[in-house]
């Protein structure tokens, strides 16, 4: 049989088991709670002499009747008894409340006694505690079973908790069918299996290295008790259906059952508490202790319970029975060894279970105490009968909640010792650091008093930048200095990425966390912390307090992290005060910072700058006004702009000082002290405060004195250039009809003789006008520019490098480029600039064609013996009214400024002047393509 099917059919089994046993449970109790067999409140035992009185129940039909223990049976009905198993039988057939007259013997005397049949005494209360015990090792060990099955023992720990519920939950109900004997046999069968299993888990949890041929001859040993005292059962029934044990040999086998199960208790609770002591510090440390702590909870049960029953042959007090109440706590600590639950609530559990304990046993001790007063009371005056029971309840229900609260305090007081006092006065510090406004002396008091109130030896606090979302390391106690110090990768405290919604991170092992990153698993290595609390304010978190395990090596009980929880809100609004006390004493610092820095801005200025309040007086003045007009600072503060500044420049000022937005004096003429003449713009801004109300103006004076003087240079300049333009405009232009004249008037000369007087006119004419074409030639060669040196260029090369220079315009732009470039392209012979600056032209067109982007694809190939360039965009087109211009000089349809109509005539220059051709294709609204061809280098040289 395969692993997973041996799995499988596992399950199967477990569930089938599991549902059986709950379904009869629920039969059980109904059959439990209606059904009711008649008795007389004997327990006959069984002897060679008889039946004999063994116990006689209080206030049962036997009392009544006056029999006593140690009387002897004779017959019932005139019906001899020989066997208890008769008189189950007789009482059986006589039913409920039916009248019987008993024949016994008393010190060798004979005597009738009658009494009615009732129905046998069924502790309810009691019964259906244990069923909810049962409940509560069944839900534990299903939910643990379910949720880790995987897990070491988790089977084991479900089959015990299986059997713990059909042993805590099956009672016979005395009716003794069929269903009834199976009930009977499976309480007998779980009673026995549940100690042995008990021991058994002890022995094999943590988990052992051991032989396993040597480990299945421990469990076998370990069940043979079990299965003795099983065959014992089986072997006083004479029939295995429809038959009632021997009474007397029955209450033997359950004082040895009793004894058996208790001696295996405290055997489980040794093996357990030795495995604490050997087990190294750590998780497995703390598993072991609160489990052998937790196993303690049955020594109440086998010391309140088992040992009076064994002792008293089988009828322990009814108070004995109470001592059931610690059992739930059994499961609850496997529970938590199974799991590995993360907070050492079952500290919690023991403690508060030993103090409830305690306080129940006190009150109990009280409610019979008062019982008895109220008792002697009522022979004498004051109430009696079911008033004094009902006021003796009263008052110990009133006295339970003290009591336990006073037994509370001394169990804190005795497990806590001095770390009680640090507890209380940890809240009252919390409430105090909202006094300390400094950060770092806040953080050392905040760790100083977690420290020694919970014993912990590894703390620190991460801040966390609101704005910035940063989260660093503030301050650490406990960790080296190679952990303390960066770098730590911190993203794990990010509110943003972590959920803290259930209130606080934990990790068991930070080396085993679930982090992902490398990074911040060696973070969290480095800093072995294991509980990352939030530190909240207004549901914001500002830091995060982190801490590791006690000094003993044992996690935090929910008690301390409720209690960090309450510090961590203190804490939170302590650093958010110490942060906005910072923040302030930061921004102080920087406003003052602020202010001597606009002032060094204001005094570094090249332009004067000075303010003057709403009555015309000067309130501040920077050292370039002291420079351009000659005035110093202390003369100028505090006097009338009249007094100091040329009245001319004061009348300007004055003209504006209504207006509410900037006005400026261009180009004002100002001779200062110095008497020296100078040109300055002026600027004149209202001032206002924060508030919105005019303060005054604020004044900026610019010398503009030698810009003036380039500006005026400049614009010679450009006359000149303006000239050389229409010069060689004019040239061009002149060239043309000095030709025709030259033309007509060597004509005209030859149609005169030699010796005509009007030939010598014409010669002279002739001359004038070589003369004048010769000057139109030079100025013309002035203008233009030496040829190049033509040498083999790569036109992919060009096309690349071009591209290159207009990558950014491109970018900016959002021009997609797309190169089609044939690979090993023949050279051209030409100029590499030149033929760059063709480029060049071409692309810049292109993206000016595309104002909100586009594509411009630019294709290269060779065919024919000549090399073609293609450059294709998806602008706007040209349309067929300039398609016939765009080779013109001078012609543009770009914007004012934004072109000169020249580039595109320079780019056909160039191009025929390298011997290649130029074609433009158009259409309006989807692009234009312009198509280049050059010869090869070869052929090129011929041309």
């Amino acid at each position: 049989m395969t692993e997973s099917l041996r799995v499988r059919v596992g399950a199967v089994v477990l569930v089938l088991v599991t549902t059986a046993a709950v379904v009869f449970s629920i039969i059980n109790f109904r059959q439990r709670s209606t059904f009711d067999f008649p008795h007389d409140g004997v327990a006959w035992l069984d002897s060679d002499s008889g039946l004999a009185a063994n116990y006689i129940a209080p206030n049962s039909p036997a009392m009544q009747a006056g029999i006593k223990a140690g009387d002897r049976l004779i017959s019932i009905n005139d019906f001899p008894m020989l066997t208890s198993a008769e008189v189950s039988r007789r009482l059986w057939r006589a039913g409920l409340w039916t009248e019987l007259n008993y024949q016994l013997s008393r010190g060798g005397s004979k005597f009738t006694a009658r009494l009615v049949t009732a129905p046998a005494e069924k502790p309810l209360v009691y019964e259906n505690y244990l069923r909810l015990v049962g409940l509560v090792y069944l839900f534990i060990g299903a939910f643990i079973f379910l949720r880790r099955w995987s897990a070491p023992r988790a089977l084991h720990f479900y089959i015990f908790c299986l059997v713990s519920f059909i042993f805590y939950s099956f009672k016979s109900s005395g009716k003794f069918s069929t269903f009834d004997w199976e009930i009977y046999w499976g309480n007998i069968v779980a009673g026995l299996l549940q100690p042995a299993l008990l021991v058994h888990f002890a022995l094999v949890f943590p988990e052992r290295s051991s032989h396993r041929r040597w480990r299945w001859l421990k469990s076998l040993a370990l069940y043979l008790p079990a299965a003795g005292i099983g065959f014992l059962y089986l072997a006083v029934s004479r029939q295995w259906l429809g038959f009632v044990p021997w009474v007397g040999s029955l209450r033997v086998l359950d004082q040895i059952g009793l004894a058996y199960m208790g001696f295996y208790f405290l055997l489980a609770a040794g093996i357990f508490l030795y495995s604490y002591l050997r087990a190294p510090s750590g998780i497995l440390r703390q598993q072991l202790k609160w489990v052998y702590r937790g196993i303690l909870a049955v020594v109440p049960f086998v010391f309140f319970y088992i040992v009076p029953y064994v002792l008293m042959d089988g009828h322990p007090p009814a108070w004995t029975r109470y001592s059931t109440f610690t059992l739930a706590l059994v499961p609850i600590c496997f529970a938590y060894a199974i799991i590995r639950y993360r907070l050492m609530d079952v500290d919690i559990i023991f403690k508060r279970g030993l103090a409830y304990t305690a306080a129940t046993a006190g009150v109990v001790t009280i409610y019979f105490l008062i019982v008895a007063l109220v008792g002697q009371l009522s022979h004498t005056a004051g109430p009696s009968g079911p008033v004094a029971g009902m006021l003796a309840i009263v008052l110990a229900a009133f006295l339970l909640q003290p009591f336990q609260a006073w037994t509370q305090r001394r169990l804190d007081r005795f497990f806590y010792r001095d770390r009680l006092d640090y507890r209380r006065t940890l809240i009252e510090f919390g409430r105090t650091l909202t006094n300390e406004v400094h950060l770092e002396p806040m953080l050392g008091s905040v760790m100083d008093r977690i420290s020694q109130t919970l014993l912990v030896d590894r703390l620190a606090i991460f801040l966390i930048d609101e704005t910035s979302g940063e989260i660093r390391l503030a301050r650490s106690l406990g960790l080296g200095t190679a952990d303390a110090s960066g770098p730590h990768d911190l993203r794990f405290l990010d509110p943003a990425r972590k959920d803290f919604s259930r209130g606080y991170v934990f990790y068991e092992t930070p080396r085993n966390a679930p982090e992902t990153e490398p990074s911040v698993r060696r973070t969290l290595e480095r800093l072995n912390l294991n509980y990352y609390i939030p530190c909240r304010i207004r549901e914001r978190i500002v830091a995060v307090l982190g801490l590791g395990k006690t000094v003993d090596g044992d996690f935090l009980s929910s008690d301390d992290v409720e209690l960090l929880f309450t510090i961590a809100g203190y804490v939170g609004i302590a650093l958010d005060n110490a942060q906005l006390y910072t923040s302030l004493e930061q921004k102080a610092a920087q406003i003052e910072r602020l202010k001597d820095f606009s002032e060094n801005i204001v005094e570094s200025l090249n332009v004067g700058v000075f303010a003057v309040d709403l009555e015309g007086r000067i309130e501040s003045w920077n050292s370039q006004v002291e420079l351009l007009l000659g005035v110093p600072r202390q003369e100028a503060i505090g006097r009338n702009l009249v007094e100091i500044l040329p009245a001319d420049l004061v009348e300007e000022i004055e003209a504006r000082a209504e207006e509410e937005h900037v006005s400026s004096v261009y180009r004002f003429h100002l001779r200062n002290r110095e008497s020296r003449l100078l040109v300055v713009n002026v600027s004149i801004t209202p001032l206002f405060g924060k508030d919105g109300q005019r303060l005054g103006r604020l004044i900026l004076v610019d010398d503009v004195s030698q810009r003036a003087r380039l500006e005026d240079q400049l614009m010679q300049t450009e006359k000149l250039t303006s000239l050389g333009l229409l010069a060689a405009g004019v040239a061009h232009e002149v060239n043309t009809p000095l030709a025709v004249i030259s033309n007509y008037i060597q004509m005209l000369a030859k149609q005169f003789p030699g010796d005509d007087p009007r030939a010598a006119l014409i010669e002279k004419i002739i001359k004038q006008t070589f003369r004048a074409s010769e000057i139109v030639n030079n100025l013309l060669n002035f203008s233009r520019v030496g040829s190049a040196q033509f040498s083999e260029v790569n036109l992919n090369s060009v096309v690349e490098e071009t591209l290159t220079l207009v990558s950014h315009p491109f970018k900016t732009a959002r021009v997609e480029v797309k190169r089609n470039l044939q690979s090993e392209l023949p050279p051209v012979l030409g100029s590499m600039n030149r033929l760059q600056q063709v480029f060049l032209n071409l692309f810049m067109n292109a993206r000016d064609a595309m104002p909100t982007g586009g594509v411009l694809e630019v294709r290269t190939s060779c065919s024919n013996g000549t090399v073609e360039v293609e450059v294709v965009d998806s602008g706007v087109g040209i349309s067929l009214d300039h398609m016939n211009r765009i080779f013109d000089p001078f012609f543009t349809t770009k914007t004012s400024g934004r072109g000169t109509g020249l580039g595109l005539s320079v780019s056909y220059g160039i191009i025929k002047e390298h011997a290649g051709k130029i074609d433009v294709r158009s259409t309006p609204g989807r692009g234009t393509s312009f198509r280049l061809e050059f010869p090869i280098a070869r052929k090129a040289a011929h041309v």
